[in-house]
């Protein structure tokens, strides 16, 4: 792994986000997360990003991969901007199938999908549980079990990884 390029990768991918998000959402909400209405929306890809980056049991490529599918999961849901036009197939090609119509059919549509689907997957959920403190106790609930599905199913395609230890702790059921 060539640490210039990957800096430069990320530094790269961070400011395509932050434009795409900041400058280009379909909806004035769309730049920030719901939760404070402050937060700049590109927090959540950003942080996703960066923690498969610290997944150093993975394949290196799905990790490069993957650190630039996660920043851009939200660019095609979201805002008016296009991925860039260098942009390699396989990223494309995860950021498309991470991509579903509603909550309801991803959760029954996600098991067709690759396992490395489902891993990034749990990333973008165990991000959205950091943060969704206004979740309904039922929306929260049905979010848990999900996320708590996906965990099961990475830690059997992978074994222990950081972001199963993080899903964890976050993914619990409230009453």
């Amino acid at each position: 792994m060539d640490t210039n390029l990957v800096a430069q990768m990320i530094v790269d991918g961070v400011s395509f986000a932050k434009h795409a998000h900041i400058d280009l959402p379909i909806t004035p909400n769309d730049a920030i997360r719901f939760h404070d209405r402050t937060t700049p929306y590109i927090v959540h890809p950003i942080w996703c990003a960066m923690t498969i980056m610290a997944e150093t049991r993975l394949p290196e490529s799905l990790r490069l991969n993957g650190c630039l599918a996660l920043m851009w999961h939200d660019v095609l849901e979201d805002t008016h901007a296009e991925l860039p036009i260098d942009t390699v197939c396989e990223v494309r090609q995860l950021i498309q199938d991470m991509s579903f119509a509603n909550f309801a059919d991803e959760r029954n549509l996600i098991w067709e999908r690759s396992k490395e689907i489902r891993l990034l997957k749990l990333y973008d959920k165990t991000s959205n549980l950091l943060d969704a403190s206004h979740y309904s106790i039922e929306k929260w609930n049905n979010y848990v079990e999900f996320t708590q599905s996906l965990i099961v199913d990475v830690e059997n395609n992978y074994g222990s990884l950081n972001i199963i230890k993080i899903a964890k702790s976050i993914a619990v059921h409230k009453s």
